[in-house]
């Protein structure tokens, strides 16, 4: 229910696609998704062999979001994407959340 709500309020333009966080325990996932497509244009997760070994503590950590953000931030500049619309995908906005936010910010994506 509260992934839909937010989902609602997520208003996703052609111009500004969705950045859409997932956190586990285990690891973190971002994607920037062009919904009037229905296609992934870019994606970033600790899964990613570079971005795991660069991560000191546990993949899911407050470090690993700020890899993990600064890693999609660099490859969405790359295609010509500076803008995007943020979705916490349900997360409260805290911890390695608003750590991942920051550090994409940091990157250069605006939002």
């Amino acid at each position: 229910r509260r992934h839909k709500r937010l989902r609602q309020k997520v208003k996703v333009t052609g111009q500004r696609p969705r950045l859409c966080v997932n956190r586990t325990l285990r690891h973190i996932h971002a994607q920037l998704i062009d919904d009037t497509a229905g296609v992934t244009l870019v994606a970033a997760t600790t899964l990613q062999g570079e971005l795991g070994a660069q991560v000191q503590g546990g993949k899911g950590s407050r470090e690993a979001a700020k890899v993990v953000g600064l890693a999609i931030a660099q490859r969405a500049i790359e295609k010509g994407i500076a803008q995007v619309v943020f979705d916490r995908n349900g997360n409260q906005y805290q911890g390695a959340i608003k750590e991942f936010a920051d550090a994409a910010r940091e990157g250069g994506l605006v939002f």
